[in-house]
Formats: C-alpha cells, sequence, structure tokens
C-alpha cells in the first residue's frame, strides 16, 4: 500500500509533504527498502505492475516541519509573523516519531532536537524547557493498555503544568489528539484535573500570522482556548 502511495507521489513529479510523523517515517522506510532491496523491489513492482502502477522513487517526502525549516528557512517564515505571541508561554511536544529512528527521519538531533523550539521562537512566544517533551505521550498503546497510555499522558500534563505554560505545542496529529481528548479522563483515573490548551504547531503560527480563531479551527479543539486567545488579544 505504501509503493502505491509513493507511486501515486511520482506520477505528480512533485514532492509530498505530510502532516503525520508516523506516515512521514514509513514511507520514508519504504521507499529505502524498495531502493536497496532489489528481492522486495521485484515482488511489489510485479504487484503495482497489475494495477498500472510503477514504483520510481524519485518524489521527495517530507514532514511539513522539516518542509518549512529547509525549504523555507526560519527568517522567511518569521517575515511573515504579524502578530508575535510575546505575553504566551508554551511547552513543545516533539514526541517519538519525528525524531526516531534517526538514521531514517535524519530531521534532528534525537537527543537534543531543536526544529520545533526554534519554529516556536519565531512565533514571539516563550519556550518553556521540561524533562518530558521528546518521550511518547502514550497514545500509540491506548488501543491495548489503556490505563499504561493514560499514565504516560499524566507524566506529561503534570510536568508541563510544572512549568507554567499557557499552551502545549505539538507537531504530531496523534499527539495532539491524545493530549486534548484525553486530559478529561484524569479526573475519573487520577482525582486530578488538568485544562491545557493543545495547539497544533500550525496553529500557533497562524494565530502569529493573524489568522482567526475560526480560520484555524480552535473551535473544534476539546480543551477550551479561550485563554490562550485572552493572553495574546
Amino acid at each position: 500500500m505504501a509503493a502505491r502511495d509513493i507511486a501515486l507521489i511520482d506520477e505528480t513529479c512533485c514532492d509530498a509533504i505530510t502532516l503525520c510523523p508516523t506516515c512521514f517515517g514509513h514511507l520514508n522506510k519504504v521507499k529505502s527498502t524498495l531502493i536497496f532491496n532489489e528481492n522486495i523491489r521485484k515482488i511489489v513492482a510485479s504487484t503495482l505492475k497489475s494495477i498500472n502502477k510503477e514504483f520510481k522513487g524519485t518524489s521527495r517526502i517530507e514532514h511539513f516541519v522539516s518542509m518549512l525549516l529547509r525549504d523555507l528557512g526560519l527568517e522567511k517564515i518569521k517575515n511573515t509573523v504579524i502578530k508575535p505571541l510575546n505575553r504566551l508561554k508554551v511547552a513543545p511536544f516533539y514526541g517519538c516519531h519525528i525524531l526516531r529512528p534517526s538514521e531514517l527521519r535524519m530531521v534532528d538531533n534525537p537527543e537534543e532536537p531543536k526544529l520545533l523550539d526554534s519554529l516556536i521562537k519565531i512565533t514571539g512566544a516563550a519556550l518553556l524547557e521540561y524533562s518530558e517533551k521528546r518521550s511518547c505521550c502514550g497514545a500509540p498503546v491506548m488501543n491495548f493498555n489503556e490505563k499504561l497510555a493514560l499514565k504516560i499522558l499524566r507524566e506529561k500534563l503534570k510536568s508541563i503544568q510544572e512549568t507554567g505554560a499557557n499552551a502545549i505545542v505539538t507537531i504530531c496529529p496523534f499527539c495532539h489528539v491524545h493530549f486534548d481528548i484525553n486530559q478529561a479522563s484524569m479526573k475519573d483515573e487520577f482525582e486530578e484535573e488538568y485544562y491545557l490548551p493543545v495547539l497544533h504547531y500550525t496553529q500557533l503560527l497562524g494565530l502569529a500570522q493573524g489568522l482567526s480563531p475560526e480560520e484555524l479551527g480552535l473551535n473544534e479543539n476539546r480543551v477550551p482556548v479561550d485563554e490562550v486567545l485572552k493572553i495574546i488579544s
């Protein structure tokens, strides 16, 4: 299935941008395997031929964050900021799959990543450090061990809340949904309450670019972002 997707991308003669780090990693892993493993390439080529598709591997597949940094650059993005978020304090959350396995991602240093930090700084928001920002959010284990997934999430929320952050900033849709939806479960599971707004980086950047909350879909966020909007108004 991934080879078919890559073949479809190749047909456009364009590069591809993914919003999801896992999709980004999986497509690049498959692409690398097909380029360097002749036996697998022959098997896949035969299957693709039956639907009139061909794997070429000529297109580049990027995560949107690496595209912003490599293709546009911080200075060009910074020039689009018309409403700096100087009073906002945010906690970045990288998650697992944008950085690891590093030999496939090659996006940033998995031990000391800076890509999201640098993208947040150009919006004017204050960047807060905490120990959990590079580890798993817990979402991948939600389907088979909900209690463990919520326990992992709780560790992140406690760590972030202690920083005094006004919001969490994510670059993974899966992490975003997990943080946003499952804060409500903390009261039943641990008798604790958290109301930390969760912004995908595109929403944070959009606010700094002067886009309205409606344009950014902030009304769809489960944890209300009213406090964030009040701070930046």
